[in-house]
């Protein structure tokens, strides 16, 4: 069944199954499946609505938008998968969406080419060439796909993945960013976790390393695993560093095993003492 050409279509459905969802704060959260308030989502498109009865299944196409509170969907084109609820009415249990993919709520925005929204599991999977991630002063983009997960409040960005902090970068494979709420209610990334090919890049220095925990509100990144730290073409080499990125102050240092064995532990099975790791710096002096 094809619904006529009208400049707005609207049909509304409820959730399925999420009674027992934790309560995220329904102003300012992406939580189109999580939000208790019982409102049903609101689904309007420009071009028409096809019902598919068979496949339970209702296609809106043409600046399709999909509505829970402050929660949006918007793109191109939206599937929206239900089922019979136990009263006869329709439960949505997965929203896709195809075209200038954008899903929003106050304080946060994730932006792609397509995405699935699994309603009854609370999670969201973005794809794209460029897929993003706004969140306040964070910025989180990949090159492959983002996940986000509305109970753990946790995104995981994959593929090329880069977070900025007001000006501060930092790059890897992977990207685990997790959120909390300020003050005022808003989410916003309170750390972010990187593994693969871990690269810090602050105004004078350029840092790599195997994986890294960011804290976003002390500024400070702590990176483990083949630490290099180049700045003005001088080079340092170590097994770990602390790189405070609110004081440019970077701390390079060796591998926990760097304290020396206890005297016992030297004459154990005759076994030599591990020798004490160094860090090491490669400084290149100007010319005149």
């Amino acid at each position: 069944m094809k619904f006529g050409k009208l400049r707005k279509i609207t049909f509304t459905f409820a959730l399925l199954g999420l009674a027992g969802a934790p309560s995220l704060s329904p102003a300012q959260s992406l939580n189109l499946a999580t939000d208790k308030s019982d409102q049903p989502i609101e689904i309007t498109a420009d071009n028409g609505i096809e019902w598919q009865r068979d496949n339970q299944v209702m296609i809106a196409t043409g600046n399709a938008k999909a509505t829970r509170g402050t929660a949006n969907v918007e793109a191109d084109t939206l599937r929206a998968y239900y089922q019979k609820g136990p009263t006869g009415g329709s439960n949505l249990s997965r929203l896709d969406a195809v075209g200038r993919v954008r899903i929003s709520s106050p304080s946060q925005t994730v932006t792609g080419q397509s995405s699935v929204y699994d309603l009854e599991q609370a999670v969201l999977v973005v794809t794209g060439k460029i897929v993003t991630l706004t969140s306040g002063k964070d910025r989180i983009t990949a090159t492959q796909q983002m996940e986000y997960y509305e109970k753990k409040q946790m995104a995981v960005a994959r593929q090329n993945a880069t977070a900025n902090h007001d000006g501060k970068m930092l790059r890897a494979n992977t990207l685990v960013a997790l959120f909390a709420k300020d003050k005022s209610g808003k989410s916003q990334v309170s750390r972010v976790q990187a593994f693969e090919n871990v690269r810090v890049v602050t105004p004078t220095e350029s840092i790599w390393a195997s994986k890294g925990i960011y804290d976003v509100t002390t500024g400070i990144v702590t990176l483990n695993g083949n630490v290099r730290i180049t700045r003005d073409g001088n080079q340092l080499n170590g097994d770990s560093a602390i790189i405070n990125l609110n004081t440019g102050i970077s701390k390079l240092l060796t591998d926990g095993g760097a304290q020396s064995p206890r005297p016992e532990q030297q004459n154990l099975n005759n076994r030599q003492p591990r020798k004490k790791k160094r860090v090491r710096g490669l400084l290149v002096p100007k010319r005149k």
